[in-house]
């Protein structure tokens, strides 16, 4: 498969969330209360919010295209709330991180994390942290192949409903 990394424009807002929306939903539908899940999507991921999000200069989100420039992956790294268990002096945060079913197992999410840690360094960053469900056995194992260590938790909403998040760090001094 052949696919190609590139920073969003406003130009991608409506087809990011869309994208977004729908691999929440294959992501974490199951787990989720219907009310909760629609709650959480309508607050997430609508076009303003994913065209704000790319607008603003402590936001970066990349996407990934395959051959017919279709939308397979996304990630959004951010200069934004940090939590207390994150050590770093300089972390910086993958907020989003989601690879399209079809492309699991490809590489490409490897190549998607390479980019995140290059956007960190760009911004000054001495680590990355992220918050992932303590359910997602796979993605956990995903990251520590890339690197995090747990090093906490935080609280996470799907509208009403509060779910724990593990806090991952990985350093950016040794890649």
């Amino acid at each position: 498969m052949t696919f190609a990394i590139r920073r969003a424009t406003a130009a991608d807002a409506e087809r990011l969330a869309a994208f977004a929306q729908r691999t929440f939903v294959e992501t974490f539908g199951d787990a989720n209360r219907p009310d909760d899940l629609r709650e959480h999507i309508e607050a997430s991921y609508h076009p303003a919010r994913q065209s704000a999000e790319i607008a603003d200069p402590d936001t970066a989100t990349w996407l990934v295209e395959d051959a017919q420039s279709a939308l397979v992956a996304y990630v959004q790294v951010r200069r934004k709330r940090i939590p207390e268990c994150v050590a770093g002096e300089r972390p910086i945060e993958v907020h989003r991180f989601y690879v399209d079913r079809p492309a699991h197992g490809t590489g490409l999410a490897r190549e998607l994390m390479a980019t995140a840690f290059e956007q960190a360094r760009e911004w000054g960053g001495d680590c990355v942290w992220l918050g992932v469900w303590e359910r997602n056995a796979r993605a956990i194992a995903f990251y520590r192949k890339c690197g995090f260590v747990d090093v906490g938790s935080i609280d996470f909403y799907v509208g009403a409903d509060r779910q724990t998040d593990r806090v991952l760090v990985a350093p950016l001094t040794d890649r």
